[in-house]
């Protein structure tokens, strides 16, 4: 296991932490802010969201290199089922296919994807995750030939319905395995996968080099809104030092990705301050 202590080389910072997933939220600092103020702090890396690069992704990317960080991802292509997913397969596995150039302008070394909801009319967990791996697999030769890891997240089960149909690490493990691809893996996230208490089974389940990133918050015990309000490490419940003992146990030896969605706690507060408390934060709960 890896000595965090006083060490924040071994994390990553999400930008969706400083609230730039949404607009209205956050300080609105620039990509450039936020890569001189990572840097200063010693940071392993970043990853982005698609919708602050605005066809700047080669320049950002190579601004954030220059600056001695990682592209440690980019978030996310369209949903790929789902109510908030196109129609049209077609057309999703389009989207995938545009989201992994972006990624691949940018250097990123995985692309988080995020798979979408049930299928409506089907009301079948089964057919959606079918549909899901279908156009993975359609993709993923794209994703290689552009060095694009594809990263599946398995999010928390109450978000079945319209974020994402795979809600468990082992029906995330099951698609990785039935596609078996190289540049197919996992994004593990604690904010859903703290309370499985088959994640290192099923971990154990999956090819050491196929888990693509390690993302770190809190699961606040008394959680006001299920999708942004996330606690900062510490502030919650979750066994954080332990998950993170079962993955790299598993084979991952990459940065710890911190990503905080909290739009009525932390992207509140001044980015220096939230990016000061994570490095504290570093030092004493890890």
């Amino acid at each position: 296991m890896q000595n965090l202590s006083c060490a924040p080389s071994a994390v990553a910072i999400n930008t969706a932490t400083l609230g730039h997933i949404l607009d209205g939220h956050g300080a609105g600092w620039s990509p450039e802010q936020v890569i001189d103020a990572c840097a200063a702090r010693g940071f392993a890396g970043i990853a982005f969201w698609t919708r602050e690069l605005n066809g700047r992704a080669v320049e950002i990317g190579e601004r954030t290199r220059s600056a001695g960080l990682r592209v440690t991802g980019l978030c996310r292509p369209p949903y790929l089922v789902g109510p908030n997913a196109p129609a049209d397969q077609a057309e999703s596995l389009k989207g995938l296919l545009e989201t992994i150039d972006v990624a691949a302008e940018l250097k990123a070394e995985s692309l988080t994807v995020v798979v979408g909801g049930v299928i409506p009319e089907s009301r079948s967990i089964v057919g959606s995750l079918n549909a899901v791996a279908d156009i993975v697999a359609r993709a993923a030769d794209h994703a290689a030939s552009g060095n694009v890891r594809l990263a599946l997240e398995p999010l928390h089960p109450v978000y079945a319905g319209d974020r994402s149909c795979l809600v468990t690490v082992r029906d995330a493990v099951d698609m990785c395995n039935r596609i078996g691809h190289s540049h197919v893996g996992l994004a593990v996230d604690v904010y859903h996968v703290w309370w499985d208490l088959t994640l290192a089974e099923q971990l154990q389940r999956l090819p050491s080099d196929k888990i693509f990133g390690f993302h770190i918050c809190d699961w606040l015990a008394e959680t006001r809104d299920i999708l942004l309000d996330r606690g900062m490490m510490g502030d919650g419940i979750a066994d954080i030092r332990g998950l993170r003992k079962i993955v790299e146990n598993a084979g991952y030896s990459g940065p710890s990705e911190v990503e905080v969605f909290s739009a009525g706690n932390w992207w509140l507060r001044d980015p220096d301050e939230v990016l000061d408390t994570i490095v504290e934060r570093v030092r004493t709960v890890f």
